[in-house]
């Protein structure tokens, strides 16, 4: 039986780019919905939710790509639905407008399609392991909550995997705790552990071997006895959660909010978000090697990060 192809909803009011869009994407494997315009995309939305990824224009007439977006958020049908933004308004105030709304994906124009498809497939990655995820913490949450503490160590992504999804159970809102410790135990095998730097892996999902390069850094002497930690702890009034890996560190500083210039790349934006959803407080320790994050019941409505 053939694979089901990646639905993906693009919207451009410029016919031109339109179906220079369609054509790159449908050349490689994907199927692509046009709309001419933010209204068109919403009415097409309200017929059919079945999308991968909504890959949106901002600047448009009738309905430009914000409102088109704020209308996405507020559906339960559509919110969870990735939103990749096309825009040749790429300022720093525009970019942050567009991330507090909910795209934490941007494309300025020109891009090179390598681009996009690296910004694709990123965009349905995540938005599948964060689905499956909130699936299984929801199914145990009962069970879990019992629990006042654990320690756990994990070497690989599928460790990662598994362990986010068990340990996020453990915390008041599992799926609002879920990606943040996934992304930060990610950074600790990844960058800790393997030693990818950011440009590494910034070159190394536009070229589409990310994965292959952790599999095989993995494998590798200097890399193959590195684990890291994780420890967790319900308190009186909070949860704590520490990740420690076992590489040099790096400033975390830079990390903490999302960028203009890190808007546009497929990575760089897992501890601002992780930040934004997931946490009551984060905080880096020492050399930056070490992370203590924690979890309040109104998590969503209280942010402290240091």
């Amino acid at each position: 039986m053939a694979q089901k192809k990646q639905r993906i909803l693009v919207v451009d009011d410029e016919e031109f780019n339109l179906k220079l869009l369609v054509g790159d994407l449908e050349n490689n494997g994907y199927e692509a919905v046009k709309a001419q315009d933010g209204k068109i995309a919403i009415d097409i939305l309200k017929n059919d939710h079945n999308f991968d990824v909504i890959l949106l224009d901002r600047m448009m007439p009738n309905m430009d790509g914000m409102k088109a977006l704020a209308k996405i958020k507020a559906d339960d049908n559509l919110k969870d639905i990735p939103v990749i933004m096309q825009t040749a308004a790429a300022s720093s105030k525009e970019t942050q407008e567009g991330i507090d709304a909910g795209v934490y994906y941007y494309l300025t124009k020109p891009f090179e399609i390598n681009v996009l498809l690296a910004l694709v497939k990123s965009a349905i990655r995540d938005s599948k392991k964060t689905r499956l995820a909130i699936n299984k913490a929801n199914a145990v949450y009962q069970t879990y909550s019992l629990i006042e503490m654990g320690k756990f160590k994990f070497k690989t992504l599928e460790d990662v995997s598994s362990l986010a999804y068990l340990v996020s159970n453990f915390c008041y809102n599992p799926d609002e705790a879920l990606f943040g410790i996934k992304e930060l135990m990610m950074n600790a095998v990844e960058h800790g552990n393997l030693g990818i730097k950011f440009e590494e892996k910034t070159q190394m999902m536009i070229a589409d071997c990310w994965i292959e390069e952790i599999e095989k850094r993995l494998k590798h002497k200097e890399f193959k006895d590195k684990q890291a930690h994780l420890s967790f702890e319900r308190k009186k009034d909070m949860i704590e959660i520490i990740i420690e890996d076992m590489g040099k560190g790096f400033d975390p500083e830079p990390f903490m909010a999302i960028s203009r210039a890190r808007a546009t790349l497929p990575n760089g934006r897992g501890i601002a978000i992780s930040k934004m959803t997931s946490f009551h407080s984060i905080e880096y320790i020492g050399k930056g090697n070490k992370v203590v994050c924690k979890i309040a019941p109104d998590s969503k409505n209280k942010k402290d990060t240091k």
